[in-house]
Parts: C-alpha cells; structure tokens; sequence
C-alpha cells in the first residue's frame, strides 16, 4: 500500500503547526519502509508560520522531514497577500502558484486530506 496524503495548514496558530508536523512523524513512524508521498500546504495565515523570522522552533523538524521525503510547499497568492518575500522562505519549501488548486489537485490524484 502507498500513502499519500496532504497536510493542510491554514491558521497562523503555533498549536496546528506543532500537530501537522507530529502528526506526519507519528504517520512515518506508523509505516516503516512503507511507500508514501506526504506534502504538508501551507497557505493562508498558515503562511506567516515558516517565514525565516517564525520557523526556528520548527526548523529541526522541517529539515528532518524533509530529509525523508516528505515535501513542503506555501501558496504564493498567501506569500503576496501577506507580503512574504521568497527570500524569506526556507530552502525546504516549494512555492506553489495557489494553494487551493493544489489541494484539488493532489485530493484528485487519491490523496488523504489531513486538517490538523
């Protein structure tokens, strides 16, 4: 069985920020060496949670994460809205053009969506 699933975080609240990112480590560590594809979306105030100036309590983490393939993405419509510039967006981090479409997209493509 493959796991795919996206984690959509959309409030500015350090509480969803900390259930996401748990709820993606408890899910790999549920699957050993099970096939997955996991993305956690960030758009919305969600956005203003991993600007460089926000995400150092996460940054351990995301990294770690990342490391094991699970992808990361923010909205750019969120980034403009909130005037975030790219620069200011981890290296981790995929820009993508507008969070909602993805969301279709990937729940379209057999993905599970996870609102922490």
């Amino acid at each position: 069985m493959t796991y795919n699933a996206v984690f959509h975080v959309d409030q500015n609240d350090d509480a969803v920020m900390n259930l996401a990112l748990t709820n993606v480590i408890n899910l790999l560590i549920a699957i050993p060496g099970q096939e997955h594809d996991l993305v956690v979306l960030f758009n919305g105030p969600g956005a203003k949670l991993v600007t460089r100036d926000n995400v150092t309590s996460y940054l351990e983490r995301i990294k770690d994460l990342a490391a094991k393939g699970v992808r990361f993405q923010i909205c750019k419509n969120a980034m403009i809205r909130f005037e975030i510039s790219p620069e200011q967006i981890l290296d981790e981090f995929e820009i993508i053009p507008a969070g909602i479409v993805t969301l279709i997209d990937l729940q379209n493509d057999g993905f599970s969506y996870i609102k922490p």
